[in-house]
């Protein structure tokens, strides 16, 4: 449905205004799409009056279930050629539909004006009123955008200042890291450095030790400082001042051209040695006095305050640890003096050769219960012994001279070996010490041309013939001297030509952990065939050197090792065959 006017002049123009707001409030249009569509066509009716000329105002409503429409067009009733410009449209919803094509112009009267510039003031009136409720809103929303944009700007503010905080924890978390993975490590360091001091009774191994474990981490250079007292302090070379004051105030030093700021460290000059290179001196200290100093350099500038801490606690451990190998050592000495002393000369016997050797193990305290002796019986015949009380130490020791005493008592009536073992066993047993003993006496006589042995749990004797085969006198030996069994020990004979030699030993000598002690017995007797017939002659106590040295082949054993080399003579009589 449509309605159409001409407007000519300025009433027209009224007129139509007028009509269309009327239609537009009878056709349902909203009053503010009202208001602003007769506002529009106010101004293009407006500029058609201002143009001149014929217009038409064209009116159209439409309503379907999908909405209404209510659409104004003005355009020139004649159209010039070069006018391309297409007709002024303006629409609004709308929710009636009535019939526009019945609707009369308004009348040109002043009362019908009059009215028709009233309803379109309360339209305006209306139009303001809405537009002070949108300016409200706006307003309302404006300000509640700038609380927005305040509590956005706030939470940012909160959130960098957690990003820093966060930041700081964990650059706090980095470093604590850090410094508890070098914490780990000092004590690491210092755990596994105590356990090589502790490892060794040597002290100048311990002194060795020492670089080894500190350059190039902890330090660059590294002197170790001993002297046997306090006064050697002022003596010998040319040292640092501060380890010289180290030395007699018992309190580390740092000698440098600035302060060290060390815990329980004093500061000193420069050494005059050295002026451009720090010093840490930390003195070696037991529970008497001083017994050295320990003089590092810093692998760089300066060391780390807990560096030092840790550098001075294991100056304290390597101190114990050298104490403990000097009284170590000390011990060592006198024991291994005792242990000789114990040991009795060789005798010299016409036509018989013979040649001994001791060595301590190289473990423990070196007092053993091994002991080799030979001595003469009144008949003329040479005893020779050699045996082994189980366990080391002073008790052992004490057992074995006791043993050897009393075997040289019991000797005296003429007694054979297994007689003498015998008697051995029952005085052994009847003291009910708790030790045990092994043993072998092998007796040799001038007119005899025999050997006459015998053997108590002790590895066998070997025997090496002048043609130079090499036999294992291993017939059935005694058991062990002192356990709780009666025994009788039986004597063994063999032949014995001019130019034999007999070798006696302890189990220190043969017996490996990981082998046993056949394989040593083996390689025993394959070197004594080794050697030629003269060297035993002639130079017995260096054979008995030559056969010990690749049957220890190591420096380390565990055991005492006795050996007892016994050489008959050619044309000390008769030679006789095996």
């Amino acid at each position: 449905m449509t309605r159409t006017w001409y407007v000519r002049t300025i009433t027209d123009a009224a007129q139509a205004r007028i009509a269309t707001a009327r239609l537009a409030a009878a056709c349902g249009v909203p009053p503010v799409e009202r208001t602003r569509l007769a506002a529009a066509l106010t101004a293009q009716l407006r500029q058609c009056l201002t143009k001149g000329g014929d217009w038409r105002v064209g009116v159209a409503a439409t309503v379907s279930s999908a909405g209404g429409d209510f659409s104004v067009e003005v355009a020139p009733v004649k159209r010039r050629p070069d006018d391309r410009r297409p007709p002024w449209r303006a629409s609004a919803p709308c929710t009636d539909d009535v019939d526009v094509s019945a609707a009369e112009p308004a009348a040109d009267d002043p009362a019908t004006l009059a009215e028709a510039l009233f309803g379109a003031d309360e339209d305006a009136a209306l139009l303001l009123e809405r537009l002070d409720e949108q300016e409200g809103l706006v307003a309302f929303h404006r300000e509640e955008l700038h609380q927005t944009n305040q509590g956005v700007l706030a939470l940012h503010a909160e959130l960098d200042a957690a990003g820093r905080a966060q930041r700081e924890l964990f650059d706090a978390e980095q470093q604590a890291r850090k410094e508890a993975e070098n914490a780990r490590g000092r004590l690491t360091f210092l755990a596994d450095a105590s356990a090589a001091l502790t490892a060794s009774l040597n002290h100048e191994a311990i002194v060795r030790l020492l670089p080894a474990l500190l350059v190039p981490r902890y330090a660059r250079t590294v002197d170790v400082w001993l002297f046997d007292d306090v006064n050697d302090a002022l003596r010998g070379g040319p040292h640092p001042a501060a380890a010289v004051l180290a030395a007699r105030r018992g309190r580390p030093q740092y000698a440098a051209d600035h302060p060290g700021g060390l815990p329980g460290v004093d500061d000193q000059p420069p050494s005059a040695i050295d002026p451009g290179r720090p010093l840490l001196c930390i003195p070696l200290l037991t529970r008497r006095s001083s017994q050295g100093v320990l003089t590092l350099s810093p692998p760089d500038e300066r060391w780390d305050a807990d560096d030092a801490v840790m550098l001075i606690e294991l100056a304290r451990r390597a101190s114990i640890a050298l104490d403990n190998a000097r009284r170590f050592e000390r011990n060592r000495d006198i024991a291994e003096t005792l242990q000789r002393a114990l040991l009795t000369d060789l005798p010299t016997t016409p036509g018989l050769t013979l040649a001994a050797r001791y060595l301590p193990a190289t473990r423990g305290l070196n007092i053993g219960g091994d002991w080799y002796d030979a001595f003469r019986q009144p008949d003329g015949s040479l005893i020779t012994v050699i045996g082994d009380v189980t366990g080391h130490g002073l008790h052992a020791a004490v057992m074995m001279s006791q043993l050897r005493t009393a075997l040289r008592a019991y000797a005296v009536d003429g007694s054979s070996p297994g007689e003498l073992l015998t008697r051995l066993h029952l005085f052994l047993h009847r003291l009910r010490l708790d030790l045990y003993a092994t043993a072998v006496i092998a007796r040799f006589h001038p007119d005899d041309p025999t050997l006459t042995w015998a053997a108590a749990g002790h590895p066998p004797p070997v025997l090496r013939t002048p043609d130079g085969e090499v036999h294992t006198l291993d017939a059935k030996p005694g058991a062990m001297l002192g356990i709780p069994l009666k025994q009788e020990i039986r004597d063994h004979t063999v032949p014995l030509p001019p130019g034999s030699t007999l070798a006696l030993y302890t189990d220190g000598l043969v017996e490996r952990r990981a082998q046993g002690i056949d394989p040593g017995i083996r390689r025993l007797a394959e070197e004594l065939g080794g050697f030629r017939p003269a060297e035993l002659a002639e130079e017995l106590e260096a054979s008995a050197d030559r056969l010990l040295h690749p049957l220890l082949h190591d420096s380390e054993h565990d055991d005492d090792v006795c050996l007892l080399l016994c050489h008959v003579h050619e044309g000390a009589r008769d030679q006789r065959p095996l």
